[in-house]
């Protein structure tokens, strides 16, 4: 089951506080980008974000789903409504996930 724009318009007015969101439409899913390093995406009309420590730290009781089949597991965000918590949740997994190696040109 693809993700719905209005589902993806949701997540994206809750992250409005922050600067430099970005978004990639993939296979009817959205992968979400925080300053150029994929912070998760949505999946299935889920928002799910990468399991790095800090995500699990903030978000301990948070639920492991997969994205989709043969993918590895990601945490279900919790308080979506709550705009201070997903500011902090990304401020703090921006610092722990590595910069994307930059792709050679043929």
């Amino acid at each position: 089951m693809a993700s719905s724009k209005e589902y993806l318009d949701f997540i994206l007015e809750q992250l409005s506080e922050l600067n430099d969101i970005t978004y990639k439409a993939m296979m009817g899913e959205y992968i979400i980008y925080y300053r150029g390093k994929i912070i998760g995406g949505v999946y299935d009309d889920r928002f799910l974000v990468k399991p790095v420590k800090s995500a699990i730290k903030l978000m301990p009781n948070a639920e492991y789903e997969l994205p989709y089949d043969g993918a590895k597991e990601m945490l279900l965000a919790d308080e979506l409504d709550n705009k201070e918590f997903l500011v902090e949740l990304f401020n703090a997994m921006y610092e722990e996930i590595p910069t994307p190696k930059v792709k050679k040109k043929k």
